[in-house]
């Protein structure tokens, strides 16, 4: 069954997204060297489930990710698939966070019970969402089971304090233990009542957000037995098919006089797979795996993260400047200091999350509330695309708005 929706995992390092994943899926999302290494989430991880519900058992008990009741022992029926997509919590890798948020339908904000709330990466991520327009969002409460009754109960009036006035003032607050499996049944009744599929046009162009994209051979594989490059990510709209042509842009940067142009990278698809299973056509929601016949040194190590592929000659346009529309926080948020929001200033270095795409811009003009940016990178994207824009203070970038991109 193809997942038909997206669903983040967002919140502060350590606070159980993965565990959680796990307790879900049974996939374990951290599977990078280092990330086993240091025990944190360093790329965008992705898994599948099937969610669904025992003909037998009263709600929500008879909700289960797995095909067999664990209380009567009926086979459980399936509802729908939904991706996973698990975010980076850790303050150095929020541009990760954002690029994936860019692809999310609804989102699952994990707050950890045996710390106060909010911890800072917890109030940038559901700012994040803010900015970005998730407003399908659920609160987990995690880790009841390292905590007593009183100290759960103040941590929970933490949480509705934390989220009055912003997107997830009025999310549901499921309280679990992930490491436990404690109320996961009670969790997936709220994931199919408060993130439903999203409807895609499907008859549009094909236009297919890049997360991922990656070499899948193995060292020594010998050249005949090569195969072609795969990007990750979701389709927005439209239908992909085997065998169709796709245009993927920016595209690579080559030499032409002596400058450096970029030119959009054509290719064909050669297989779509969603999560295991193989398909021969891609609709919108959900995470896909696409290969192609590119060389595989054109997408190893995630570059061509942020791009867009589709059907050539339907993409948005390409942009090595623009003109956004600004609108600044009051605060600095993902600090612990609560430090004021000043006003962009002509020169200053941004970073810039536009779709899955991150880019550093320079302010050439910074007016009122409309700034022009020249760009380190280009983007492909659409006029009224939301941009999270973030600034250096100290050795970090900060999150400190949203934008809108207008020309």
């Amino acid at each position: 069954m193809e997942a038909c929706v997206n669903i983040g995992l967002v919140g502060h390092v350590d606070h159980g997204k993965t565990t959680l994943v796990s307790a879900l899926s049974g996939i374990w999302t951290d599977q990078h060297s280092e990330e086993v290494k240091r025990g944190i989430s360093i790329r965008l991880g992705y898994a599948n489930v099937t969610l669904r519900k025992c003909p037998q058992c009263p709600e929500p008990d008879a909700y289960t990710a797995s095909e067999v009741c664990g209380i009567c022992g009926a086979k459980a029926e399936p509802l729908r698939t939904v991706s996973f997509v698990d975010a980076p919590g850790h303050e150095t890798l929020m541009a990760t966070m954002l690029s994936g948020a860019a692809i999310m339908d609804g989102a699952i904000l994990v707050i950890a019970a045996n710390e106060s709330c909010p911890q800072p990466q917890t109030r940038e991520h559901l700012m994040a969402l803010d900015i970005i327009g998730i407003k399908r969002v659920i609160i987990v409460q995690n880790k009841i089971d390292l905590v007593s009754h009183d100290d759960l109960l103040v941590n929970y009036e933490q949480i509705k304090e934390f989220v009055k006035g912003t997107v997830a003032e009025r999310a549901p607050i499921v309280p679990i233990s992930a490491q436990q499996a404690v109320n996961i049944d009670l969790l997936i009744d709220i994931i199919e009542k408060e993130i439903p599929c999203t409807a895609h046009d499907a008859t549009k162009p094909a236009h297919m957000f890049i997360a991922r994209s990656f070499d899948v051979n193995k060292p020594g594989t010998a050249i005949a037995k090569l195969l072609g490059g795969v990007i990750g990510g979701t389709l927005n709209q439209g239908e992909l098919k085997l065998k169709d042509e796709i245009e993927i842009r920016p595209g690579r940067s080559v030499e032409v006089g002596g400058k450096s142009e970029w030119v959009p990278i054509t290719t064909s698809v050669s297989s779509i797979v969603s999560e295991k299973e193989k398909l021969k056509v891609a609709t919108p929601g959900g995470l896909l795996g696409v290969g192609t016949k590119l060389d595989p040194a054109l997408v190893k190590s995630d570059s061509l993260v942020g791009q867009i592929a589709g059907t050539p000659g339907t993409l948005p346009p390409v942009w090595k400047s623009f003109t956004m529309e600004v609108q600044l926080l009051d605060r600095v948020v993902g600090s612990s200091d609560e430090l004021n929001v000043e006003l962009i200033h002509t020169s200053e270095p941004l970073m810039l999350s536009v779709g899955t795409a991150t880019t550093v811009g320079i302010a050439t003009s910074a007016r009122n509330s409309a700034v022009e940016v020249a760009l380190k990178r280009p983007v492909c994207a659409e006029i009224g695309s939301r941009i999270a824009i973030s600034r250096r203070i100290g050795s970090r970038w900060r999150l400190i708005g949203a934008g809108t991109l207008i020309k």
